[in-house]
């Protein structure tokens, strides 16, 4: 009796394990299991025995069970998750803008040829001088288009009459009096190519979705129905107010060009590209125009469900779906057709060098002087342009990786500039049709307590570092105004672009090749110098050096590793011309660049050179 409850205690108690993850691990537990409570129910647990097939089964859904597991918890965070969709949604909750390949700006220089007039001096015709509007289009030697983001009035003038273009002599007749003038003015241009997509829209249908037919939007110029309604966009649905800056035409426009209005935005959108397809969704109001109202909570009674040859009813009834149809999260005008402006397009070989321009592929110009059409014609096919500076901010659409980068101090700086990392995350969300920075460090600054240095650098067509353009520093200074504190002061800098090269020597196994074992080594070293692997104020460790190079197959050993600085244009190979005393600078083995500066090895093949002894 006593034996027998004894076996039923070790019946009722039996070991478990939890601790399995594969599926040799289920496997063999579940053997021992079966081996010690059911011994005397079946002993043949071989690969082809019935107890091998259940012991497979079992193994396999608990193999399969615990690899989804893992699996689902690893996408539940940024940094570990691998599918696409759950990354964007993950990125999206975070904060972190999804955008495209970036555009390059330009700030190219318009020509026009005016004729003159004699009052009693020459100067250019007044009625000829013409408005360059936004729109008009240029194209580089490598077919790089540029949009002109904002008309040219070749008519204003600074407050003491003075054309604010600049005014050079043109044609001479025989008296040497001049009969035409040229006229030149800067303006910024935005790379990239402009499309249109229409949308049919039918019955109501709340938050109503639609793709554009174009990679790598850059920027939504307009969205428009065939009713004539204006849709802006808005970073989410519930923001009812849109901001636009409009024309001062007040007596302070001097300092004051443009007056910030604020604009009721009853029609509205939100965009999102979508992360693997790099196309763009824009996601319409969830209420419909045709209940448009000024009511934030619509009357119950006007939505109740109609009771057709019904007298009485046990309870009022109210359709949910119609309480959808407010104006809370916006409105979509039914049965219209919904055109969508944009532009698209960027990427590094959007930066492209100085005179590099071949002409106007497109003109948009309007005479407010109603000169005559010989005129007018003259000047429209005067019109010419050319850039003396070279194209910055373009940059290739950011990895996977590089997104997952950015989340934690994005998500951490809460839409607001208050730590350094705030400002570097609110810098890389800057919206791209803005141009964009390749890197960018913040330093305190010396002089000013309450004022951070803020170094950027860019990347032209080439990959290589380049000096910022001043558009695009004009436009951070804009996009940063808007998110810093008031009582702070950032200034925006420069970064240093250091030109350095490597020289080694080493010494090979006399069995090797020794020139395959120096061009392996220069392969590996070029590796290490990828621009992509370097951030300003990032100092260079001789140690990382010496490694790479000295676990390379065939290196016995190092004999030396010189890194020099290279500032003097060599040919076709042009260098940045900061100097830099790299032995002055070096300090237990780590050279460390001024403030604000990033080493760059711009042409690896020429600039790493090595030596067998």
């Amino acid at each position: 009796m006593a034996d027998n409850s004894k076996k039923d205690i070790l019946k009722r108690i039996k070991e478990r394990k939890y601790l399995n993850k594969d599926f040799d691990g289920f496997k063999r537990d579940l053997l021992d299991y079966a081996r010690t409570y059911y011994n005397d129910a079946n002993r043949d647990f071989s690969e082809a025995s019935f107890g091998g097939m259940l012991l497979d089964f079992a193994s396999y859904v608990g193999d399969v069970s615990s690899f989804y597991l893992d699996h689902q918890y690893q996408e539940t965070f940024t940094d570990s998750a691998v599918e696409n969709r759950n990354i964007q949604r993950l990125l999206e909750k975070d904060g972190v803008k999804i955008v495209g390949a970036s555009p390059a700006v330009l700030n190219a220089t318009f020509f026009i040829e005016v004729p003159a007039i004699s009052d009693p001096n020459p100067r250019p015709n007044p009625t000829a001088l013409p408005i360059l509007r936004a729109g008009t289009v240029i194209r580089s030697n490598n077919g790089v288009e540029f949009e002109l983001v904002e008309d040219i009035d070749f008519r204003e003038t600074n407050p003491n009459g003075v054309l604010l273009a600049e005014v050079s002599i043109g044609q001479l007749n025989s008296s040497n009096i001049p009969t035409t003038f040229f006229l030149k003015r800067k303006e910024i241009c935005i790379s990239g190519q402009r499309a249109s997509d229409s949308f049919s829209v039918g019955s109501f249908e709340p938050f109503k979705t639609f793709t554009l037919s174009k990679e790598n939007v850059t920027e939504i110029i307009s969205v428009t129905d065939s009713l004539g309604n204006v849709y802006y966009e808005v970073d989410a649905l519930n923001e009812d107010t849109v901001y636009k800056a409009v024309t001062n035409i007040a007596s302070d426009f001097a300092d004051v060009p443009d007056n910030l209005i604020p604009i009721p935005a009853p029609y509205r959108f939100i965009s999102k590209m979508n992360l693997q397809t790099r196309l763009t969704t824009l996601t319409f109001g969830g209420g419909s125009a045709e209940t448009l109202n000024d009511d934030i909570i619509p009357d119950p009674s006007e939505f109740a469900v109609p009771l057709y040859g019904k007298r009485t009813f046990s309870r009022f009834s109210i359709n949910p779906g119609n309480l959808l149809k407010t104006t809370t999260l916006g409105i979509l005008a039914p049965n219209t057709t919904v055109t969508v402006t944009y532009r698209h397009g960027g990427g590094l070989n959007h930066n492209i060098p100085r005179k590099s321009i071949s002409g106007v592929v497109q003109t948009r110009i309007t005479f407010p002087g109603s000169p005559d059409p010989a005129t007018a014609q003259f000047v429209r096919s005067s019109l010419d342009a050319s850039n003396d500076e070279k194209a910055g901010g373009g940059e290739d659409a950011p990895s996977i990786d590089d997104l997952k980068l950015r989340a934690p101090s994005v998500k951490a700086s809460q839409g607001r500039i208050v730590s350094k990392p705030d400002l570097l995350a609110r810098l890389y969300t800057m919206p791209s049709n803005f141009g964009r920075v390749f890197r960018a460090s913040i330093r305190n600054n010396p002089d000013n307590p309450m004022a951070s240095q803020l170094f950027v650098v860019s990347r032209d067509s080439n990959g290589q570092l380049t000096i910022s353009p001043d558009a695009l520093k004009k436009n951070i200074r804009t996009f940063l105004s808007t998110y810093r504190i008031i009582s702070d002061a950032i200034d925006i800098l420069d970064a240093q672009i250091i030109n350095i090269g490597v020289d080694f020597s080493i010494v090979v196994d006399p069995r090797e090749n020794k020139q395959i074992v120096v061009q392996n080594v220069v392969k590996k070293l070029s590796a290490f110098f990828q621009q992509k692997n370097f951030d300003i104020d990032q100092p260079l460790v001789l140690s990382d050096l010496h490694n790479i190079i000295f676990n390379n197959p065939g290196v016995i050993s190092v004999d030396t590793i010189n890194v020099k600085n290279i500032n003097t244009s060599v040919g076709q190979r042009t260098y940045s011309n900061v100097q830099f005393n790299v032995e002055a600078n070096t300090s237990k083995g780590i050279v460390i660049g001024p403030p604000g500066s990033i080493f760059e090895v711009k042409y690896k093949n020429f600039d790493l050179q090595g030596t067998a002894v």
